[in-house]
């Protein structure tokens, strides 16, 4: 993995390039140092320009090679953006490095070459603000502090796998950040909502804090301290509640993953604003580098929602819900009642729900959770227990039929199937 760093040899470059430099070193790999003219000067100036540009390069490789890197250097022409792009995919490289846009910036460097090196490049952007966090973890004095900001998406898991990746070459102190609006996760987990729109619920953070430790589940490594967690609620830009919470933290870096917004999308983009805003280095790393192939770590399932209606057809599906955690784990078995219901019907249905669970289903150290839910849409009551249980899988039988032969629990496992974010195993009968 080639790591290529951008200079304009400014005092903030000279930093990104010692990081950069430190970084190479403990991950073993070679430098890149590269510089752009852009056009109108090289045509301008010619070949005087190139020649003070050629100095000024060399005189940087020679400070860098006397910390114990491999550098290579290239001068190249054209839209700066542009050609590191390029040339960061000509040469396979893993990670692109620059000094972030500086307070003299308009507008904070938005449309500058930061900004756009954010969304052209199909690798992770690191922009540097401080090298001596990185010195010190190439020398082993600290660990590198980290904020991951998390949330259920692709980009996320881009990040959380990049990271994962940076913590085998040495001790990196993680902070899963969470921000989050109340009124909108009520809605999500179909939580009873406070008087006032800010007020947290111990339930709603417990469910919260669940679902973050299992994103970031991942990261949790033997040698490595421990996962920390925070949540803060918010409204508004999320980027700016990142920011500040990393900065609450003290971390060395920010972590976010990128969908790689551009023009009008970059307004609800949390890494455009975090690279603009963040006082602390900011890595972002776009969908595009998310594991692929043979790289896919292999999920492990942790719980199962299975629903049933008490029909055969749905009932099918419990057997399989407990299959699939043949090492342990939860199984969450529910039904959905109309509201409101009597004390005495509850008390029925979940007796039912417990004749249903099989003989065998605490074997392998399985626990097994019996709920009645309530709603008049049976789809969104099983999508909203999804998430509040934070399962990773949920599993429903249906009796496969279509069209005016559609049964209750066919609808549903189609409304799940479309709107569920977490895999749907869906059982269907043998042919008759």
């Amino acid at each position: 993995m080639t790591i290529l760093c951008a200079t304009h040899f400014s005092d903030a470059a000279q930093r990104a390039a010692t990081a950069a430099a430190e970084l190479a070193r403990k991950l073993n790999e070679p430098l890149f140092l590269v510089h752009v003219l852009p056009g109108d000067l090289a045509r301008a100036f010619g070949k005087t320009l190139q020649d003070t540009a050629m100095s000024a390069l060399r005189d940087e490789v020679q400070r860098l090679e006397k910390l114990g890197t491999r550098v290579s250097f290239q001068l190249l022409t054209g839209e700066p953006a542009e050609e590191l792009a390029r040339f960061a995919e000509e040469k396979g490289a893993g990670l692109v490095v620059t000094a972030g846009p500086t307070s003299a910036s308009p507008f904070l460097g938005v449309g500058g070459t930061v900004d756009r090196l954010a969304t052209a490049l199909p690798v992770p952007l690191l922009v540097v603000r401080d090298a001596e966090p990185f010195e010190a973890w190439v020398r082993e004095t600290r660990p590198l502090r980290v904020m991951l900001g998390v949330d259920r998406s692709q980009p996320f898991e881009a990040a959380r796998d990049w990271l994962q990746r940076l913590r085998r070459y040495g001790q990196v102190e993680v902070v899963a950040g969470r921000i989050y609006w109340p009124h909108e996760e009520y809605q999500r987990m179909g939580l009873a909502h406070p008087m006032s729109f800010q007020d947290v619920t111990p339930e709603l953070r417990r469910a919260l804090e669940q679902e973050v430790r299992t994103l970031a589940g991942p990261l949790e490594a033997a040698g490595q301290p421990p996962v920390r967690v925070r949540l803060e609620p918010g409204v508004g830009r999320i980027a700016d509640h990142l920011v500040t919470l990393a900065a609450d933290e003290k971390v060395d870096v920010l972590v976010v993953g990128s969908h790689q917004r551009r023009a009008l999308g970059k307004l609800w983009s949390v890494s455009h604003h975090a690279l603009r805003l963040a006082k602390m280095s900011v890595a972002s790393v776009p969908v595009a580098v998310a594991a692929r192939g043979v790289a896919v770590p292999i999920p492990v399932l942790r719980s199962v929602l299975v629903a049933t209606d008490f029909s055969d057809a749905a009932n099918r599906a419990i057997p399989y819900a407990f299959s699939l955690l043949p090492n342990g784990g939860s199984v969450y078995l529910v039904t959905v009642g109309e509201p409101p219901q009597a004390t005495e019907h509850e008390r029925e249905l979940r007796q039912r729900l417990h004749q249903l669970v099989p003989r065998d289903a605490d074997g392998h150290g399985r626990k097994v959770q019996v709920e009645v839910l309530t709603g008049q849409d049976v789809a969104t009551a099983i999508l909203q227990a999804a998430q509040r249980f934070d399962a990773d899988v949920l599993c429903l039988g249906t009796h496969g039929r279509t069209g005016l032969k559609t049964s209750l629990m066919g609808s549903v496992a189609k409304a799940v199937m479309s709107r569920s974010d977490r895999p749907v195993l869906v059982v269907r009968p043998p042919e008759s």
